[in-house]
């Protein structure tokens, strides 16, 4: 009776079809739209006057949450971050930025998936929004004792 040998990777072909999908990547709509809208971000007068000072509110508000609800200024702090985010978020370039960034990362995902299933439909796939994935032990999230 033969023994039957595993089939020996070609990694020259596999790392090829990675650059491969690597350059279909970066030629896609989503990357293009994502690169314009971050150029567009990184320009905007309004956005470089409100950074500096959502990093300053973010300093002063993680000061306050070594003591959490406890400390006198947490919700103001708090309060103070979230102006700022909201002065940014309501900008054009930002809302635009964001939404490319998210479809970007879709496909990213989608792709990242795709792989994983098509070596085992068990394999996880790690994602960046937590929430929508449920969390879990490696996220902050609930865990179910299923880990390892």
């Amino acid at each position: 009776m033969a023994i039957m040998e595993p089939q020996t990777l070609d990694m020259s072909a596999i790392l090829l079809g990675a650059y491969e999908l690597a350059d279909m990547i970066k030629n896609s709509a989503e990357t293009a739209d994502y690169l314009y809208w971050k150029e567009r971000k990184d320009q905007d007068e309004e956005v470089k006057r409100l950074m500096p000072l959502l990093n300053r509110k973010k300093e002063l508000f993680e000061e306050t949450q070594r003591f959490g609800h406890y400390h006198p200024n947490y919700h103001e702090a708090l309060d103070q971050v979230n102006e700022v985010m909201q002065k940014l978020d309501a900008l054009e370039s930002v809302h635009h930025f964001k939404e490319a960034e998210r479809k970007l990362d879709e496909l990213l995902y989608e792709v990242s998936q795709s792989i994983a299933f098509a070596v085992s439909d068990t394999i996880k796939v790690p994602g960046n929004d937590a929430l929508a994935s449920g969390g879990g032990c490696s996220t902050g999230g609930s865990c179910s004792g299923k880990c390892g």
